[in-house]
């Protein structure tokens, strides 16, 4: 003998669902530092100490990006703290550029 199962009842269609779409707006924006034939990789590195406030470390390993890759994404956030690191890494000599994530 087969049994069916007695039917459910059909979604309310007139709930609201809603659904966040990420505007151009919300999405970060980052900066990136991009290699050139002029900065020492001593002095990338200072200024990326100095600049932005990374350890020794951190510094270095972004810098070896820069020199092996290219570029490297060197900070992130909103449009105004982003704009400001690019101004701060120009003023210093490297060459520095915004984008927005995504």
């Amino acid at each position: 003998m087969v049994v069916l199962s007695q039917p459910t009842a059909a979604p309310d269609l007139d709930e609201e669902t809603k659904v966040e779409v990420a505007s151009s707006e919300d999405l970060p924006w980052i900066c990136v530092v991009w290699d050139d034939p002029v900065n020492l990789m001593s002095y990338v590195t200072y200024v990326f100490q100095t600049v932005l406030g990374y350890d020794r470390k951190r510094a270095n390993e972004l810098m070896m990006q820069v020199h092996t890759e290219g570029k490297a994404a060197v900070s992130s956030g909103s449009k105004d703290k982003v704009e400001t690191d690019v101004k701060k890494l120009q003023i210093a000599g490297l060459w520095a550029t915004m984008q927005q994530a995504g």
